[in-house]
């Protein structure tokens, strides 16, 4: 047998594992790409207006050593402190808490919440220092309350984000014990991206919500559960102090080129915002005169168009239906009294489109059905027919799939198949059935001539379902 005794020589990583320069990495990208557009293909551009790259490197934390060679506890505070968060399901708001939810529940993205709640809590600050506290107690006695929504890397960058620009605005007051720049934070999981239906998905969301803030760095947190029993969302904090060991390390994200710098991007523009609130008298005037309002309602329409035209997944929701469940699982939650601005969740709309149906299956005692024909490429077929399962599903439809044309009773039949076999299966089909004929794609140098056999209207990648659904609906004789 051979010598499998341990092994004697050094191992030397540095050797075996050369160096790979960014260069040649941009070379190796670059031949993949071919004659593809980089910046298409591989930026991502975020609702904070952010460009973020595909990979980042130690180079990309140049400059940023005030952020990166800091330990837990001391400042700016990035990295936490090195006590473990604690759970708190039954937390409530005191006075002194600045509320930076509201914004994410008003639609607002992470820079908006950075920077509001820190032109918030600026101004709070002033004015009990102004009523004769000092510095340092009025500093101590803030919390921020953060709700933590599913962009899990930003979420975490977020929260890290925010002790940096609160350790900045608080030094400027002058302190006399720099511990007092340290920001407390509470974090919540979110509302905005939860929905009525599919409790279970819910609970996946809330887990990693939690698992952002943790490793964040919040001091304390809440999980809602939304459909959910409480004592599950009691678990999640149990697994990640219990099973996950989180509570036993401070700052899991520290030293990510990626989280790193996005934590500075993050902060960077949020600062930029905080600015052109205090040009604007503060944050009080500038919620008075409705800038804020303003700026949350034209980003919560973003991301709603996102949302509608499934560029924006939210899993159960608008893609990945649960076809068998046919009612919601539970209530939203009331509006928070105390918030200055209309929440708002980003599953309303097809919730709406949901119910809709229920209550036409409540009132007629049949739920519509969808016929997904398919017929030639299996590939092409397979992903037009999967596309329409998620789209019409996500509408409460029955929907069946079949190759068949001896049962086409349907309420809606949708032809599967590829763009060159189209013409020749619509002239098929079109006379075999009652019920409206769509073609899944976007064949348009046949669309005339399909709609002329009888096609009423085509559904591809891009449409916006909200629109497309509730016009289906209509077209069904659905009550509103």
């Amino acid at each position: 047998m051979a010598d499998i005794g341990p092994r004697k020589e050094a191992l030397n990583l540095k050797q075996d594992f050369p160096a790979t320069t960014t260069a040649e990495w941009e070379e190796a990208i670059q031949a993949d790409l071919k004659d593809q557009d980089y910046a298409k293909r591989l930026i991502w551009r975020t609702d904070e207006g952010l460009a973020v790259r595909p990979y980042y490197r130690r180079e990309d934390l140049a400059g940023l050593e005030a952020q990166t060679d800091t330990v837990p506890g001391q400042y700016p505070f990035v990295r936490g402190q090195l006590t473990p968060w604690e759970p708190r399901q039954d937390w409530q708001p005191h006075k002194n808490a600045i509320r930076a939810d509201f914004f994410h529940e008003a639609g607002g993205h992470a820079v908006q919440e950075l920077g509001y709640a820190i032109a918030e809590g600026v101004e709070r600050l002033a004015k009990l220092v102004e009523e004769g506290e000092s510095v340092d107690d009025a500093a101590r006695s803030l919390e921020f309350v953060f709700s933590i929504g599913s962009n899990y890397f930003f979420e975490i960058a977020k929260l890290r984000a925010a002790r940096l620009l609160w350790a900045q605005a608080v030094l400027a007051f002058g302190p006399s014990d720099e511990s007092s720049c340290f920001m407390r934070i509470h974090a919540r999981t979110a509302r905005a991206n939860k929905s009525i239906y599919d409790p279970c998905t819910n609970l996946l969301r809330a887990t990693t919500e939690a698992l952002s803030a943790v490793i964040g760095g919040c001091q304390t947190l809440s999980v809602e559960p939304f459909g959910f029993d409480p004592e599950l969302a009691l678990n999640v904090q149990r697994i990640l102090a219990e099973e996950v060991h989180l509570d036993c390390v401070a700052d899991p994200a520290g030293g990510s080129y990626y989280i790193e710098a996005l934590t500075d991007a993050l902060a960077r523009e949020a600062w930029k915002l905080f600015q052109q609130v205090e040009a604007q008298g503060g944050y009080s005037a500038a919620l008075a005169s409705g800038t804020i309002a303003q700026a949350l309602e034209q980003s919560r329409r973003q991301k709603e168009k996102a949302v509608s035209t499934r560029r924006r997944i939210l899993v159960g929701v608008n893609s990945y239906p649960n076809l068998k469940e046919k009612s919601a699982g539970t209530n939203p939650p009331a509006p928070d009294p105390a918030s200055p601005f209309a929440p708002y969740r980003l599953a309303e709309a097809f919730e709406r489109i949901r119910q809709r149906t229920e209550r036409h299956t409540s009132n007629t005692g049949r739920c519509p059905k969808v016929l997904l024909l398919r017929r030639g490429d299996p590939k092409v077929s397979t992903a037009r027919a999967n596309f329409c399962l998620n789209l019409f599903g996500c509408a409460g439809f029955d929907v069946v799939e079949t190759d068949r044309l001896e049962d086409l009773e349907a309420d809606l039949v949708v032809l599967c198949s590829s763009d060159s076999e189209y013409a020749a299966f619509a002239r098929e089909v079109a006379p075999k059935v009652q019920a409206p004929l769509i073609v899944a794609g976007n064949p348009k140098e046949q669309a005339e001539e399909l709609k002329a056999v009888g096609v009423q209207g085509f559904v591809y990648q891009g449409i916006d379902a909200v629109e497309v659904l509730s016009a289906w609906q209509d077209r069904l004789g659905m009550e509103e």
